[in-house]
């Protein structure tokens, strides 16, 4: 039975909010793939780095970065490691993430990992690792763990559930382990040795999320704590926001640190710098690959939802940021429910430049929210010259970090204003008004030549 319109856009919007793609049938229905060269960086950073390495990796928020390392994590694996691969929002309400219960919750899903891959670890050993591991300096906590336990509860689980919902149990993590880092660094090793010498692997710790963390976070982790965070001796891939890499002293500490440079996941260029204005000569390889990014999201309704003309102006409108993408799609799909919500009567809505306009209207709005003067003048800057006038600036940072300002890199890096908030520069007569696109654009696929062809941008489509 043909699905109605409305259930052709519910389907739509809910099957577009599957961001990132981890499960396995997920992977098999939208995955797309393209640009592999992040991924290969990764490996050999990984490959090349000492048994004690650590990988920083960074990009946009939203340019593909989770399921980017989902995949890496599978790939690794594959290729002899023992891999721990964890989100640290799943761990820990994010505004609550230190350094600490980054490192405890190393320790919880090694442990966790080990115990699900039936990793042979003595019996003894292991409960002694737990008993340590649910020890706080107060009785009660102690007392509340073995309750639950008691009734029927996995340590583990209890523990991951506590330390994710309850404020009480990570500020007794903190104040417990705080002052005994060196002996939680010294757990997390003898873990890792014990998965080790059962398995005969090398053991590969990735943790994701760490880049979507407050930017006071962020400093009070790497800047301030940074020899605890690197202290374990085993490999760990670290993620980081991008705008915070802009900060020479954190950058340099960052590198000296991990003795690596900074890994970065680029966001895809349909233009190159010199037409980014102009907009004559599209990367039609790039802009198809985010077609079919919404082809496989719309599915077979693809034709009956979405006016061709329409689902390219949504991938040049989204910058190359896949998340953007996503967002913009999902807003048109709403704006056709609700239509059809309104007049159920109507029989020929689609995804067309109407409903553009109002999805784009929506979000333009939501992006208007956050702007004054000044920022206004360092977005309009941007916009005439590619690059900030301070890369330090604050506001610069926050307008980065919050996708107002894109950066794109090839043989330099240079930045430009996200699409969408260009019309507000418009309307703000900051700008020149938006020319007119070229009708026979020129079909070279690549008019950015980059000196890595392969440039990872958005290094798997999994919008």
């Amino acid at each position: 039975m043909e699905k109605t319109l409305l259930q052709v856009f519910r389907s739509a919007y809910r099957d577009l909010d599957l961001f990132p793609l981890l499960r396995p049938e997920d992977i098999q229905a939208f995955r797309v793939e393209y640009g592999s060269n992040t991924l290969v960086q990764l490996e050999q950073a990984v490959d090349d780095s000492p048994e004690d390495g650590k990988i920083v990796f960074s990009g946009h928020r939203g340019c593909g970065k989770s399921t980017l390392l989902a995949d890496f994590g599978k790939r690794m694996q594959q290729q002899g490691y023992f891999v721990v691969f964890f989100s640290i929002s799943d761990m820990v309400e994010m505004s609550a993430v230190d350094h600490v219960n980054i490192l405890y919750s190393i320790a919880v899903q090694l442990l966790s990992k080990a115990s699900e891959r039936q990793v042979t670890i003595p019996h003894k050993t292991k409960e002694e690792i737990l008993t340590w591991l649910s020890t706080t300096q107060t009785s009660a906590e102690v007392r509340d763990l073995k309750a639950q336990v008691g009734v029927g509860g996995d340590l583990l689980k209890v523990i991951t559930a506590k330390l994710q919902a309850e404020s009480t149990f990570r500020e007794e993590i903190k104040r417990t382990y705080e002052r005994r880092i060196t002996d939680l660094v010294k757990k997390i090793e003898e873990i890792a040795r014990l998965i080790r010498e059962a398995t005969q692997k090398q053991v590969l710790v990735v943790i994701d999320d760490l880049d979507k963390l407050d930017w006071k976070l962020v400093e009070e982790i790497y800047k301030n704590n940074i020899n605890a965070l690197f202290q374990p001796k085993l490999k760990i891939v670290f993620t980081i926001p991008i705008a915070v890499i802009r900060d020479i002293e954190l950058r340099t500490i960052l590198r000296s640190e991990s003795g690596e440079s900074i890994q970065q996941m680029e966001v895809a260029k349909f233009f190159s710098k010199a037409d980014r204005h102009l907009r004559q000569s599209p990367n039609l390889q790039k802009i198809e690959v985010f077609l079919e990014v919404l082809r496989r999201r719309f599915g077979e309704d693809w034709e009956r939802a979405i006016a061709p003309d329409t689902a390219k102006k949504i991938v040049l409108l989204s910058g190359g940021v896949l998340r953007e993408l996503v967002r913009i799609a999902r807003e048109c799909c709403r704006q056709c429910s609700l239509q059809l919500r309104q007049q159920p009567q109507l029989t020929d809505v689609k995804i067309n430049d109407d409903i553009l306009e109002r999805a784009i209207r929506e979000i333009r709005n939501e992006f208007s929210l956050s702007l004054g003067k000044r920022r206004y003048e360092i977005l309009a800057t941007l916009y005439r010259e590619a690059k900030p006038e301070e890369a330090i600036d604050d506001e610069f940072a926050l307008l980065l970090h919050g996708l107002y300002v894109l950066e794109y890199r090839n043989d330099e890096v240079w930045y430009d204003v996200h699409p969408i908030v260009q019309e507000l520069l418009r309307r703000e007569n900051l700008i020149p008004p938006d020319p007119e696109p070229d009708p026979d654009p020129d079909p070279d696929p690549d008019p950015d030549p980059d000196p890595n062809p392969d440039s990872g941008e958005a290094a798997n489509a999994h919008a």
